[in-house]
């Protein structure tokens, strides 16, 4: 996850500019790997939010069904 606190849309800004990054494939190996490892961690960081998004959702949706 981030060192800090950020957006699910921060996150997923940043991993296009990695992949960006990677893509033009003239960094150096360890910037390379670095950038994998960021990327990779900012993945499961974004994977964690969505799974949370969707318990929100379906958490909702469960109470305006009781609601009705």
């Amino acid at each position: 996850m981030p060192e800090k606190e950020v957006s699910f849309e921060q996150s997923i800004n940043r991993l296009e500019e990695i992949v960006s990054i990677l893509e033009e494939n003239d960094q150096s190996l360890d910037k390379t790997i670095a950038l994998f490892e960021e990327g990779l961690d900012l993945v499961k960081y974004c994977d964690n939010k969505l799974k949370q998004f969707e318990l929100k959702i379906e958490e909702i949706k469960r109470k305006n069904d009781e609601e009705e």
